[in-house]
């Protein structure tokens, strides 16, 4: 009930993405239906329909993928402060998420189950006189039990997904828990000795550090003391930690300035996947298995790439003796590279693989149907939303740095110039990339 007062009360922005989710689920909904009526309508050919159920696990990994950057940007079961006096916990916060995004992929496989029924012609006949009862076996009974397992999918998939990256963690580093022995044998967590006479030393149990503060001038400021203040400041930056932990924040996993250590392995992934398809041969007429998991390594090895390249990507936007409007777009990119590189790997993933099939095929093929297509537009749709969903999140993330150099007398035109500045940045960087890996694709299978 919890979860359908959230959904019913959010913006129109937070619904028209929900919706979107259950269009992808629909779309992925209606391609498994697909091969089940592909495999009522051939039994004897159990190798092609086995192929075919394989090639429908891109499609539902975009429409997962989607989901669980919908679930992330959702205002409405993020952590604030005061919501676990009244039970909403974060563990419970996770729980809603998890179901808002099983209600919106329920809703997107009961719609492909009835335009599955309506193509067959069980609802109200058969439409579009019979064009569609070749690939639905409209001519047989349609086991509604497989039917049913099938569509659960995309609900169950997504639900788990969205459960296990935002669940609750601990902001607090692991740190081992040694025990030692103080004064008289009693317990105390304490690593370091003590010399003789210490205990009783005045001042020798609290920590200070007098510090010399420069102004912004560089001026020789006043002297601060940083003891217990260091440990409540601590306690106050750990106090919004949980919030990022539960969100499943990915810009949590590299630091500030950090350099994201994907790109190695990125590099030999996508090496791998090349070669997986240099000896997987000619794909006519259908794409073969080796072929789909050579295309899966690739985009794998671009995915965990992506977060490398992001951040190369705007160090060199600051290098050779940068401006203010250089600086400000490649500090951005080096703060935001793991939360935009993962969806712009993705992005550079699937734009390879079209470019390679368009290579391949440049006449029309009549293995490139109406199923053909809807699974291009699903993963691509998906994963050109999921970045836009990324880039709103980071956008909101930054919100506060952008009021802040407002006020200063920043003026919005240099914002705007650093945002299209970093567009052309990585454009100019995955644009060649998304064509030498296309091409290297498709030519092993053109010669």
């Amino acid at each position: 009930m919890l979860a359908l007062r959230l959904t019913r009360a959010a913006r129109p922005a937070v619904q028209l993405r929900r919706l979107l989710v259950a269009a992808a689920a629909a779309g992925t909904g209606f391609l498994l239906l697909s091969c089940l009526g592909h495999a009522l309508d051939h039994p004897e050919d159990a190798g092609a329909a086995a192929l075919r159920l394989a090639w429908c696990a891109v499609p539902l990994a975009a429409t997962v993928y989607f989901a669980l950057a919908v679930a992330r940007t959702d205002p409405g079961t993020r952590p604030r402060p005061g919501l676990s006096a009244v039970g909403l916990s974060p563990a419970r916060l996770m729980a809603v998420s998890a179901l808002t995004t099983a209600l919106s992929c329920t809703l997107g496989s009961m719609l492909a189950l009835l335009v599955f029924l309506h193509l067959r012609g069980d609802l109200t006949g058969m439409p579009f006189d019979g064009a569609a009862a070749g690939f639905l076996a409209a001519d047989q009974p349609l086991p509604l039990p497989a039917a049913l397992t099938l569509l659960v999918l995309p609900p169950a998939t997504a639900a788990i997904t969205v459960a296990l990256a935002l669940r609750p963690r601990d902001p607090r580093p692991a740190t081992p828990d040694r025990r030692g022995f103080g004064r008289f044998g009693a317990y105390r967590r304490a690593t370091a000795r003590e010399t003789f006479g210490t205990y009783g030393r005045f001042g020798s149990r609290v920590t200070r550090r007098t510090t010399a503060g420069t102004d912004a001038a560089g001026q020789p400021g006043p002297l601060r003391t940083t003891g217990s203040t260091d440990a409540t400041a601590q306690h106050g930056a750990g106090s919004t930690a949980p919030s990022a932990a539960r969100t499943g924040d990915p810009a949590g996993d590299v630091p500030t300035g950090g350099t994201p250590a994907g790109l190695p392995w990125g590099v030999a992934l996508v090496t791998a996947g090349l070669a997986a398809q240099s000896y997987a041969g000619d794909p006519a007429p259908a794409p073969s298995l080796a072929v789909l998991l050579g295309w899966l390594l690739t985009a794998t090895g671009l995915v965990v790439a992506g977060p490398g390249l992001t951040h190369l990507c705007g160090r060199l936007l600051q290098s050779v003796r940068p401006g203010a409007l250089r600086l400000l777009a490649g500090r951005v990119l080096m703060t935001e590279a793991t939360r935009i590189g993962r969806p712009l790997g993705v992005v550079c993933a699937v734009a390879s693989a079209g470019y390679a099939m368009a290579v391949l095929y440049d006449d029309p093929s009549p293995d490139f149907g109406p199923l053909t297509a809807l699974g291009a537009l699903v993963v691509a749709g998906c994963t050109v939303a999921t970045l836009l969903t990324a880039a709103v999140e980071a956008r909101q993330c930054r919100a506060e740095t952008i009021a802040a150099l407002l006020r200063l007398g920043a003026p919005a035109s240099m914002l705007r110039g650093a945002a299209a500045l970093r567009t052309a940045a990585l454009l100019a960087l995955f644009g060649p990339l998304v064509l030498v890996v296309g091409a290297l694709s498709a030519l092993p299978s053109a010669r």
